[in-house]
């Protein structure tokens, strides 16, 4: 079997048994150490392009009232705790926002995210239960900007895995291609005329090299387009080579009338957002863009990993038996 490839016996996930070793063994293997090699060296960029540019670390919240509604259908991660609902994080995008109405003006989290998917995710090679991303969000900043920002950030990161982590990528066999910027700017409704409702798969395979898709519909907080109804000023990077998407971000939506429409017209539950809506009314959100870029989908396209299980010890597939 090849480097970095998925035996589908469990292997990362453990099972009854065998399983119990092979999830041992996996953590130790040759493969994983050159997959946590690249991993160290993108988080060293990433901590020292936060710094220089002067975007401050907070800590990861866990649970919450409120976390992100996401724009899919995922299972209940909420958990009582004395009579009180709590809800195991999503996304720290609402968190995020409330941390510049406190009057931060650039920040960042390395944030573990809890996605109970369904488990016919599991088979995607991209889904996992659990996951971090590297969640950052700036005062004032506009779409492009972050935009910007972010392809930069993504070139340095690879750029600094071939120069520095060769003896990994080729342990793995991977030939990683450094990122040529800028990167190509695609509508997401121009890619679903072109190639249907699996526009994303169709792109992806198809490119050399990651690309953006902008204009998704989803969640309340992504802003739409005050001039363009139903236009919305949010973008993902879609890396090449089938590897799909590994970033999403967007402007935000600060403005209480317009939270409380798009919210009104997904037919959301207001009750569990009533602090966060209070602050809204109150003027004290501001105007912000940012975005989120999966770690382990990160690893995953610059290993040439099969299945992002490979990326990850302790690794929690939807719908596989789970040990550890």
């Amino acid at each position: 079997m090849g480097a970095g490839a998925y035996s589908g016996r469990g292997d990362g996930i453990g099972e009854s048994g065998e399983g119990l070793e092979e999830t041992l063994r996996k953590i130790g293997s040759a493969e994983m150490r050159s997959a946590l090699g690249v991993l160290g060296e993108a988080m060293r960029v990433v901590h020292g392009r936060m710094y220089s540019e002067g975007v401050v670390q907070l800590m990861p919240i866990m649970i919450s009232p409120i976390t992100d509604p996401l724009n899919h259908s995922v299972f209940d991660a909420s958990i009582d705790y004395c009579g009180t609902k709590l809800e195991l994080t999503k996304s720290m995008i609402l968190h995020k926002q409330l941390a510049l109405a406190g009057g931060l003006d650039a920040i960042y989290i390395v944030s573990p995210n809890v996605r109970l998917e369904k488990p016919e995710k599991g088979e995607s090679g991209r889904h996992l239960l659990e996951f971090v991303q590297v969640d950052y969000e700036m005062k004032g900043r506009s779409m492009e900007q972050v935009m910007r920002f972010s392809e930069e950030l993504l070139a340095e990161i690879v750029e600094a895995v071939r120069t520095r982590r060769g003896q990994e990528l080729g342990a793995l066999g991977r030939e990683l291609r450094a990122v040529e910027l800028p990167l190509k700017v695609f509508d997401s409704h121009e890619l679903e005329r072109e190639y249907g409702a699996d526009w994303e798969t169709a792109v992806s395979e198809a490119s050399r090299m990651p690309v953006w898709v902008t204009n998704h519909e989803r969640e309340f907080y992504d802003r739409e387009d005050p001039a363009r109804p139903f236009t919305y000023r949010n973008y993902d990077i879609i890396y090449p080579e089938g590897f799909g998407e590994g970033l999403s971000g967007a402007e935000r939506e600060w403005e209480y009338g317009r939270i409380l429409e798009r919210m009104e017209r997904k037919g959301m539950d207001l009750g569990p957002y009533a602090a966060y809506l209070e602050v809204a009314r109150k003027g004290l959100l501001v105007p912000s863009a940012g975005a989120g870029i999966g770690v382990e989908r990160l690893v995953r396209y610059c290993c040439g990993l099969k299945h992002i299980a490979d990326a990850r010890p302790f690794a929690k597939v939807p719908g596989r038996p789970l040990v550890f």
